[in-house]
């Protein structure tokens, strides 16, 4: 009984910090029934979890991940299952590959009506630990910045051409709150790509293509393993994550912003200097307890 009422108090602490959406299967299959989704990240997390819910309702998944074992292993689970994938291994941090990618998708396919740019690298380390490892900034911005807005470019022609199509930017709430120390790299690469994709849509709204950004709270995935503090803290899984970028493909919104966010952003531009300082202390505390850094990607 003490953990069931554990358990639900846990489970309305997640809703209140990173929200939940719930997309009916019903609504979800009158989307993307018999649509072509290319997914990035698709191998593992999010963007696995996110292939698997569209292929149950009835979309054409293109999976595109680097990892080609796993992404076939994928694809071959939701073949088994009933629904219809294909796996296309490429490294986004290329960009003749990522053309490549393109190119073979409109000729495979004719067509993408949804694309969801879930990969990305996650990185959390101080700049201290930063003056030799300028490769950090380099190859984050390849895959959270560059990689995504080259392949915007490559198939946004045909979805102009068509006068239809929906762009879904699996962004992180931290870049709509105040930055926080040791993330530098990774907030600044997804930064750029959220406002480089916020400009583009002003121009292409016009032409029927659309887009939605959903800006991701915490997701317990093998991207936030490696920071302990985030093991602790109250996070969706990635089925539950899954469905926020499903609701936004459905629906065609604006954004899906956890709860928490909208104050904190508020607080974090009223009060910029405060707040900063206080992040400075908490670093300083934070920094007399030796933890590891490291990155990870999708």
């Amino acid at each position: 009984m003490v953990s069931a009422k554990r358990g639900a108090a846990w489970g309305l602490l997640v809703a209140a910090a990173q929200g939940r959406r719930r997309i009916t299967d019903d609504r979800l299959s009158a989307a993307v029934g018999g649509r072509v989704v290319l997914v990035t990240g698709a191998s593992f997390g999010i963007g696995e979890a996110t292939a698997r819910r569209l292929a149950r309702a009835g979309a054409r998944v293109l999976l595109v991940a680097r990892t080609a074992e796993r992404l076939q292993e994928v694809a071959d689970e939701i073949r088994a299952a009933g629904g219809d994938a294909q796996a296309y291994a490429m490294n986004l941090a290329d960009p003749a590959k990522v053309e490549e990618l393109a190119r073979t998708v409109l000729q495979d396919h004719g067509h993408v009506d949804v694309l969801v740019s879930n990969a990305g690298r996650s990185i959390r380390r101080s700049v201290a630990d930063s003056y030799q490892r300028f490769h950090d900034i380099e190859r984050t911005n390849a895959i959270n910045y560059l990689g995504p807005a080259r392949l915007v470019l490559e198939l946004l022609p045909s979805m102009r051409r068509r006068g239809e199509g929906h762009i879904v930017n699996v962004s992180t709430a931290g870049v709509r709150t105040p930055p926080m120390a040791r993330w530098s790299a990774y907030l600044a690469s997804k930064s750029a790509f959220d406002v480089w994709l916020r400009c583009v849509a002003q121009e292409i709204r016009g032409d029927g293509v659309t887009v939605s950004t959903v800006y991701m709270g915490l997701v317990h995935t093998r991207m936030s393993e490696p920071t302990p503090l985030l093991n602790e803290l109250p996070g969706l899984t990635p089925e539950q994550a899954a469905d926020q970028v499903c609701t936004a493909i459905a629906e065609r919104t604006h954004n899906i912003t956890p709860p928490m966010v909208r104050p904190a952003e508020l607080l974090g531009n009223l009060f910029r200097i405060p707040t900063d300082r206080l992040l400075e202390q908490y670093f300083r505390i934070s920094s007399k307890r030796k933890r590891p850094s490291g990155d990870e990607g999708s």
